[in-house]
């Protein structure tokens, strides 16, 4: 199953998942207007192909991860897979994508204190062979924070699919 295998009932499941992981497959079944055991089958191959994942999504605060930053993050030419690959596998991170621009890759990192971010920075990332150097963004308050993209609108009360 890939992108363009993706069909109506696939995107309508996923929509309705989007917004709540934990509905029950008997009510995804009503809204959609299958059986409970295809929406079931649906769903383990969106997640068994990789399509989609489902999972808890906690304020890092709440977890004692006070120091939040993106960073920009310059590589030497030919280094950028073999930096990702190498920042990826630090658990301080939390997200990280390649970018055209100023910056070949930016790096969501979560620390628990900003010591233990400048420790981040100076110990781990600047250590990594290839990074030609880093611009940090502090992130004093976060306004949004969704994964909800694409067709997963917020269903309105009574709406058919």
């Amino acid at each position: 199953m890939n992108q363009t295998k993706l069909d109506q009932l696939d995107r309508k499941i996923i929509r309705l998942l989007q917004y709540d992981g934990r509905m029950p497959f008997t009510q995804i079944a009503e809204k959609v207007d299958v059986t409970e055991g295809t929406v079931r089958r649906r769903v383990n191959q969106l997640i068994d192909s990789g399509i989609m994942q489902i999972v808890g999504v906690v304020e890092p605060q709440y977890l004692g991860w006070g120091a939040a930053a993106m960073v920009g993050v310059s590589v030497e030419v030919g280094k950028t897979d073999s930096v990702a690959d190498r920042i990826a596998r630090l658990p301080e991170v939390s997200y990280l994508f390649m970018a055209s621009g100023e910056f070949d890759l930016f790096v969501e990192v979560y620390c628990r204190n900003r010591e233990n971010f400048v420790s981040f920075l100076s110990d781990q990332l600047h250590q990594i062979p290839g990074v030609q150097h880093t611009r940090t963004f502090m992130i004093l308050k976060m306004y949004k924070l969704s994964y909800r993209w694409g067709e997963a609108t917020v269903p309105e009360q009574g709406e058919t699919l």
